[in-house]
């Protein structure tokens, strides 16, 4: 067995130099495990931290190994969601389904990805998708980028680039990551034409904007922005009229991709009916990875796939593998294989059975729980004004120190605050973790008993 040298003691309060220690004998396993480099880099670190209490030998050696392994370990980790928002943008959006998951692994090694295995000649990554897409919508054609905004900028380039774009004052607005609609546009080369007012935006207002410079008229999805009240916009069906009159574009960017009617949502397939481009999310409302889907008329998805900016904003492997099995799960009938359509439907008996169940389970272990009326949120920008009927299940302590002992166990459980108390949200705890949440909720608890 291999023995490793006990660190050299030195004198209390005196800081060795960086260059004696690395060479101990003590730190010869650190060096071949990290490489030479990271390892004076972890002793200076913990170096400086000791000017004012220096270690033993053997603390020091300790605190750089810890410091070596926090460096190396994943920062990706998998957490438990029980906020109860949905399509939480922090969290990764929408969980995959199983067959997307399980279209990842073919996807990581060797595969036909652009490969026409008929004729053995080189094929197109996005005829994977593409018919999928245009036969779930009802599109001539498709493409898929990276993510939306994306898309947009694409259609925006490849269309209108030079030219004169009309779009509404009440929806040049900013959405997360300080992504900005007006941005995007200049961006692309084309030039924004704003109309209306913040609140109100009428159709003539867009009749009278256009010019014989003019290329497009654009509507845009506001995301989590909501103006209520005094508010007016213009319908789709008379944008598709004035631009049909005007022989313009009418690119519709419908930011959550709804695939069925809810509130006032507008759905990809409304959508496509009346624009020459749609564009989308796909980590959104279809449950899929994160990509930007186009669907359209089959000149101008064309001419956007043959731009250079296209090949800059291309799909991945791995997403378009996911992506590719969401779409043949919702195009044969079984979306509610997939996660985000299982929590948007599920019923508020079927969340208090399960909190119910949690709550029994907790109590058998010492913790104190209640059942809390409340309400569960779509998130990630979609249906801002929808409320989903829920229970919480609250757990009894100082809610601030429990929301943080959560946050910090192995595996991490996000919860939420609510009527100051520590609240989980079963409808976007997944399949097969409760008894997971259950054990670290006990944990949680049991941290802060001591």
């Amino acid at each position: 067995m291999h023995r490793v040298s006990s660190p050299r003691i030195h004198g209390p309060g005196t800081l060795p130099a960086v260059g004696t220690l690395v060479n101990e004998p003590a730190y010869a396993e650190l060096v071949r495990e990290h490489g030479r480099a990271r390892v004076v880099e972890a002793i200076r670190a913990q170096i400086a931290a000791e000017r004012n209490s220096a270690l033993d030998g053997s603390e020091r050696h300790a605190a750089v190994a810890a410091r070596l392994r926090e460096g190396v370990a994943p920062r990706l980790r998998r957490v438990i969601n029980a906020t109860g928002v949905i399509l939480h943008t922090n969290l990764g959006r929408a969980p995959l389904s199983q067959a997307a998951v399980e279209a990842l692994g073919v996807a990581a090694g060797y595969s036909n990805l652009e490969l026409d295995l008929s004729t053995g000649k080189r094929g197109e990554r996005a005829s994977l998708v593409a018919g999928l897409l245009t036969a779930l919508f009802g599109s001539e054609a498709a493409l898929v980028v990276n993510n939306n905004a994306a898309a947009v900028l694409l259609a925006l380039t490849a269309l209108c680039k030079g030219k004169e774009v009309v779009v509404s004052r009440g929806q040049l607005v900013e959405i997360g990551g300080s992504f900005r609609m007006p941005d995007v546009m200049r961006l692309s080369g084309a030039r924004m034409v704003e109309v209306g007012t913040t609140n109100r935006t009428r159709a003539a207002d867009y009749e009278e904007a256009v010019t014989e410079r003019t290329a497009a008229l654009l509507r845009v999805h506001t995301s989590n922005f909501r103006v209520t009240g005094f508010t007016e916009s213009a319908a789709l069906t008379d944008l598709a009229t004035i631009a049909k009159s005007h022989a313009l574009l009418l690119i519709d960017d419908v930011g959550s991709g709804a695939t069925e009617a809810s509130a006032d949502e507008p759905t990809v397939v409304d959508s496509v009916r009346s624009c020459d481009v749609v564009t989308f999310s796909g980590d959104k409302l279809l449950g899929g990875p994160q990509a930007g889907i186009v669907l359209g008329h089959a000149d101008a998805i064309k001419k956007m796939s043959r731009h250079p900016l296209a090949r800059a904003l291309r799909i991945d492997k791995l997403t378009l593998a996911a992506l590719e099995a969401t779409l043949r799960q919702r195009l044969t009938g079984r979306a509610d294989e997939i996660p985000v359509d299982r929590m948007l439907h599920a019923p508020v008996e079927n969340i208090r059975r399960r909190a119910a169940m949690w709550a029994v389970k907790l109590e058998e272990r010492g913790v104190k729980t209640q059942l809390i009326e409340a309400i569960s949120a779509v998130g990630g920008g979609s249906l801002p004004e929808q409320a989903i009927p829920t229970v919480l299940i609250a757990i009894a302590g100082p809610a601030s120190r429990l929301v943080t002992a959560l946050r910090e166990g192995d595996p991490p459980v996000i919860a939420r605050v609510e009527k100051d108390e520590c609240c989980l949200d079963p409808r976007t705890v997944l399949r097969g973790e409760d008894e997971i949440l259950i054990d670290a909720v006990e944990a949680a608890t049991a941290s802060l008993a001591k």
